[in-house]
């Protein structure tokens, strides 16, 4: 039984981040992740069919099994059943991820997204070696009109229990779920927003009499501008400004964060890319999420925790794997190339995604019948920006194009 005998070096994987949760709901977790990553897919049929065979168990059994999972509790066989509240479970996942990490030093993206015509979400990504990892999401019908600003709030503070003191946290946000209560939230958690914002606001700089279009900060291509003040005119936000435009893009970057200016350049939202490649592996790279009958919320977002667990494991042996390769082998990243002085290079070029290395080694480690590879998460350097020409290297704020 050697599907078997893997599953249950699985199950004391995963116990130990996942204590709080009871036996039963911990056994079944792992029962899903497990199938996923096998399978290959989010499919109750194809996870309950493969776990049958693999464990010899009967399938019907497996399959109602799986689907209790989701269910609500008023659909679940027992009278001491009960439904799973996902959101409790977004530390834990989180707690797994600082439990491998090695480093002090995490970045986490916030970002709103579309599956479908089924499904809208907001979730809260650990980036990591060009791929992101879900840790805290909400999920609802597609189609309904629903500000982020609360939702936002909520899973930050959801997550806050799980970052050890001292741990440096970046989080990296796009124009479309900014808000300055979120903004002063993050700040307030002893973390670093890095928040994108559109060019149509104001920014008055530190000691200046005015506030002025955020625009005007990188006005050509080719510059940069950082320094403190005071963000848009209404709700007034303290914060440090990075205005960066580099060649070959159509617009500038915009962020703001509670930063000092010296010590962070507007290229580290660049990471942020990385969650592109997480909504590919939910879908056809990965676990097949745009094939879902899934119609209810938060049964999706039940199941979603499964997934999540499944791209932890991939992501922690892969990573592990893709920071073997030697350096000589791979294009250098984090040097600035002075022959190519308007490229920049966010990451490392991958043959191979770090999910796809996660999941051979563990095909091969099954079909030799060796023990599972116990994954660790390593990151990688973060990128290092030079500073693009128009970037003050005094203390002293002067505006771009201003007398």
């Amino acid at each position: 039984m050697l599907c078997q005998a893997a599953f249950d070096q699985w199950l004391t994987t995963i116990r130990q981040p996942l204590s709080p949760l009871s036996k039963p709901q911990a056994t079944v977790l792992a029962l899903w992740s497990f199938g996923m990553v096998l399978a290959r897919s989010w499919a109750l049929s194809a996870v309950s069919n493969l776990l049958a065979e693999g464990m010899q168990r009967n399938e019907q059994t497996v399959r109602q099994r799986l689907r209790e999972w989701y269910y609500d509790a008023q659909r679940k066989r027992g009278t001491k059943r009960q439904a799973l509240r996902v959101e409790t479970c977004f530390p834990l996942l989180l707690g797994g991820v600082v439990h491998w990490w090695h480093g002090t030093h995490l970045a986490l993206a916030l970002a709103a997204t579309t599956w479908g015509q089924r499904f809208v979400g907001l979730a809260i990504r650990v980036v990591y070696r060009g791929c992101a990892l879900p840790v805290a999401w909400v999920i609802l019908p597609a189609g309904a009109k629903h500000a982020w600003r609360r939702e936002g709030l909520r899973l930050v503070r959801r997550l806050r229990p799980a970052i050890p003191p001292g741990w440096t946290v970046i989080v990296l946000a796009d124009r479309g779920v900014y808000a300055p209560g979120l903004f002063r939230r993050i700040v307030r958690r002893g973390w670093h927003p890095f928040v994108r914002i559109n060019t149509g606001g104001s920014f008055r700089p530190a000691r200046a009499p005015c506030g002025r279009p955020v625009a005007r900060f990188a006005p050509p291509p080719g510059t940069s501008w950082r320094g403190t003040g005071l963000a848009f005119t209404r709700n007034q936000v303290p914060c440090t400004l990075l205005a960066r435009w580099e060649d070959g893009y159509k617009a500038p970057w915009l962020i703001l964060t509670d930063l000092e200016p010296e010590a962070r350049d507007a290229g580290w939202y660049g990471l942020r890319a990385w969650i592109e490649q997480g909504f590919k592996i939910t879908k056809r790279a990965g676990w097949q999420w745009q094939r879902t009958r899934r119609s209810a919320p938060d049964r999706a977002a039940r199941l979603w925790l499964a997934g999540a667990v499944a791209t932890l494991w991939l992501l922690s042996v892969g990573g592990e794997a893709d920071a073997t390769i030697p350096a000589s082998t791979l294009l250098d990243v984090t040097v600035w190339c002075p022959e190519r002085p308007r490229t920049r290079r966010a990451t490392r070029r991958r043959l191979v995604s770090v999910f796809r290395q996660g999941w051979v080694r563990l095909l091969v480690a099954l079909l030799r019948q060796e023990p599972w590879p116990q994954g660790r998460l390593v990151p990688e350097p973060w990128p290092a920006v030079p500073p693009l020409a128009g970037d003050p290297d005094a203390p002293e704020v002067v505006l771009p194009g201003a007398a």
